[in-house]
């Protein structure tokens, strides 16, 4: 029973069993999470459940590994939850409104984008986390790390949206 919540945690309710794209389609499901935390409990929700997910994902993470023998099993996408949650962090904090609001969709559609971006190339600390350590700290760190590179992006957009309106 707990490798069974262990894996159904570690696969976000079965999207990292997806035959194509487990961490994209593991992303595209945290979207309407993240819309539901800002719209009803704002930044402070968006961060509450980012860090829950994390504290449990790596040892729901540790399982899935310790039974599948790989050391960053593609099914396991609740790291891109947790990496694609943080990845609006700064706007939600900053301007919430623009996350529920009628532009919310491209600030949706940027924060995937751009945390997909951060995720797949690996950079910096992205790839340290992946590459270096070799557990599920290092799963889950990895997109931790994507997501804040993501928000620092989607952070200038926000700039640039609040400057046109300006203009």
């Amino acid at each position: 029973m707990k490798n069974k919540i262990a894996y159904l945690f570690a696969t976000y309710f079965g999207l990292g069993f997806s035959k194509y794209a487990p961490g994209t389609m593991g992303s595209l499901g945290t979207l309407p999470l993240a819309y539901a935390l800002i719209y009803f409990g704002g930044f402070n929700a968006l961060m509450t459940a980012a860090v829950i997910i994390f504290i449990l994902g790596v040892p729901a993470t540790k399982v899935v590994i310790q039974k599948s023998g790989d050391d960053d099993p593609s099914l396991v996408v609740i790291d891109e939850t947790v990496g694609q949650l943080l990845s609006f962090s700064f706007v939600a904090y900053l301007a919430p409104e623009y996350l529920t609001g009628t532009d919310s969709l491209w600030f949706y559609v940027a924060g995937f984008v751009f945390f997909r971006f951060f995720d797949i190339l690996k950079m910096g600390p992205v790839k340290y986390a992946d590459t270096k350590i070799k557990n599920a700290y290092g799963v889950m760190l990895d997109d931790v790390f994507a997501g804040i590179f993501a928000a620092i992006l989607l952070l200038g957009v926000l700039f640039v949206r609040i400057n046109m309106i300006q203009v």
